[in-house]
């Protein structure tokens, strides 16, 4: 009697070879991929006065978007970016499923590029199944080095680029080739680099499958009314295969001829005719397969779609329905304040510390005296020239600093100034404001409140 064998627990996972396959959908996405890897790897090499037009210069604090110079108090400004771009995922989730998976996520478009050069080094889809199989020889190992060679470069290009929007990315190339970069250089851009090599040239579909959380999550904004890709089972069942010369009808037979070009042509290696599935990223390269396929077939195109449940059901679809206005609304509010408050932005930060060490001092002719520092920066790129008063109290006035002075593009001003005021006037805890205007044609004013501090009544 043979002794059972214990079973695994786990399996290794199966290698995917996605097949090529043309269409609307597939130029749709090449473009995507296209324009967003030529983004990532282009803005950081535009320049916007004289300097980088997008630096995170995390060292200094400073954030530059063309013309604009974000400081760590801008931070609110992020938030809200945050905000309007987890509600625009909300959004177009529940419009129509995964678009941001197929289509934008940084996954699916760098998985894209390394496929590519798989494709250039080693073939088609068969080809690839094939080489695979082959024993070691030459012409296996030529072609298996040319593509880690293409992989390993554009990987450590990757993360150069990544690490050249935090750094001035011509001064960060060339401290690389004269290895006087810093650690954290060197580490970011190996470790992105690292990153991007495994992510999409190894794990692939088992990152949108196992790790990412967002096809976890996703159907809890799916409804009845979200556009989904679908499979039209009552039109394809049942499915068989035969020649283009045959009735379907007659034969007995659904639409669906069995050519499983679907499964050989979806990335994450799903049959989409088994129902929706949180593997499917919606990357639609299934409905140009089945359109191709019915084609040539002289069937009507739509077999695999973008439909919606209440559509399969021979019910009424409602893209326009409560929870998308809601989504809307609150994007164009959102949209709307940042725009609002950005345009209104005044390019002054003042910050004003009041000395707590002691409450107040007693100066010579009945004068009282408090003490602060203020701490002034000009977020433009070019120098002005500020003034600074104070408010609140009837013949307050300020004490240690010029009428005027000149703050450099950028520059932070740190001065410690006295506040002084007739005993008369000073009476307990009063209420002051400081006050920073720019001395040119912009209007440009900062007002922050603080306390003046008195002999009590």
């Amino acid at each position: 009697m043979n002794k059972p064998q214990p079973a695994s627990l786990y399996e290794s996972e199966k290698k995917i070879y996605p097949r090529e396959m043309g269409g609307r959908f597939d130029t749709l996405s090449k473009i995507a991929t296209t324009t967003l890897l030529g983004l990532f790897y282009v803005v950081p090499w535009l320049t916007w006065d004289d300097r980088q037009a997008i630096l995170f210069d995390l060292p200094a604090r400073k954030f530059y978007l063309l013309g604009l110079t974000l400081w760590p108090q801008d931070f609110p400004y992020l938030a809200l970016l945050l905000v309007i771009a987890a509600l625009s995922l909300f959004f177009f989730t529940a419009l129509a499923g995964r678009l941001w998976c197929g289509f934008a996520c940084p996954q699916t478009v760098w998985t894209e590029a390394f496929i590519w050069m798989e494709q250039i080094t080693e073939g088609t889809r068969s080809q690839r199944m094939k080489l695979d199989k082959a024993p070691w020889s030459f012409n296996k190992f030529r072609r298996k080095a040319s593509k880690q060679f293409l992989w390993v470069t554009f990987s450590l290009w990757t993360g150069f680029t990544f690490v050249g929007f935090f750094a001035p990315i011509r001064e960060l190339g060339h401290e690389l080739l004269t290895f006087n970069a810093g650690g954290w250089q060197w580490f970011w851009a190996l470790f992105y680099g690292f990153a991007t090599y495994g992510n999409a040239g190894y794990m692939r579909e088992q990152v949108c499958k196992y790790m990412c959380p967002y096809a976890r999550f996703q159907s809890a904004m799916f409804d009845k009314d979200t556009l989904i890709i679908s499979y039209d089972e009552k039109r394809g069942e049942p499915r068989g295969g035969r020649k283009r010369s045959v009735d379907p009808k007659v034969a007995g037979l659904g639409d669906c001829i069995d050519c499983s070009l679907c499964v050989q042509v979806c990335p994450t290696g799903i049959d989409i005719r088994d129902g929706l599935q949180y593997e499917c990223i919606a990357c639609a390269a299934c409905i140009d397969a089945c359109d191709s396929v019915m084609d040539k077939m002289s069937y009507p195109r739509g077999l695999i779609r973008y439909t919606t449940e209440h559509a399969l059901q021979n019910e009424q679809t409602h893209v326009i329905r409560p929870r998308m206005l809601v989504y809307a609304a609150l994007l164009l509010v959102l949209i709307g304040s940042l725009v609002t408050s950005m345009a209104l932005r005044t390019p002054i930060i003042l910050d004003v510390i009041r000395d707590r060490n002691a409450l107040y001092r007693e100066l010579p002719n009945d004068i009282i005296e408090n003490s602060y520092t203020i701490k002034l920066i000009n977020q433009t790129n070019d120098a002005r020239e500020f003034r600074l008063r104070v408010t609140g109290v009837d013949g307050i006035h300020l004490d240690g600093i010029t009428d005027t002075f000149t703050i450099a593009g950028g520059g932070v001003l740190s001065v410690p100034v006295r506040a002084r005021v007739h005993r008369g006037n000073a009476r307990g805890v009063a209420k002051i404001d400081f006050i920073a205007e720019a001395l040119d044609d912009s209007g440009d004013m900062r007002i922050e409140d603080s306390r003046f501090l008195g002999p009590t009544p």
